[in-house]
């Protein structure tokens, strides 16, 4: 039933525990799995009067790298499984923008991710990748715990 499946993972226990997932759902419909990794922008302007500067290069850098494993991880996993896997690593402001696009450039049929479950004000403050994914998409989303 379907052919392409993404799996957006942000390197966390969760995401770790959602890919096990995926993968056997990959392997039940004979699908290939594209699993992205979203990098945002330095969040800060360092400051040039006093204060500390911080390195955005850096910082980026080692988001990449964090972002890369991740997506090594999972395509490891896939491959002993005989599933067949493309990963990406993108860097984005606008993570499930960067989410939707990729969907849509690897021709998917389904995103599986995993919900991070905030509760109360946090969720509200904080937002929900989630959420806003399943907003921005025509696709089915299966949200995973």
């Amino acid at each position: 039933m379907f052919k392409t499946i993404l799996f957006p993972t942000d390197g966390s226990p969760l995401s770790d525990q959602a890919a096990n997932t995926a993968i056997a759902f990959a392997q039940l419909n004979q699908a290939r799995l594209v699993a992205v990794s979203v990098v945002q922008p330095f969040p800060f302007s360092p400051m040039a009067d006093g204060g500390i500067v911080l390195d955005a290069s850096l910082y980026e850098q080692q988001m990449n790298e964090s972002a890369q494993r991740a997506i090594e991880k999972i395509g490891e996993a896939a491959r002993a499984a005989n599933v067949p896997f493309e990963g990406v690593v993108a860097s984005s402001p606008s993570p499930h923008e960067e989410i939707v696009n990729t969907a849509q450039a690897h021709q998917c049929d389904i995103i599986l991710m995993a919900s991070h479950g905030r509760k109360g004000l946090n969720k509200l403050f904080v937002g929900s990748e989630t959420q806003k994914v399943l907003a921005h998409t025509h696709l089915p989303v299966m949200v995973l715990r």
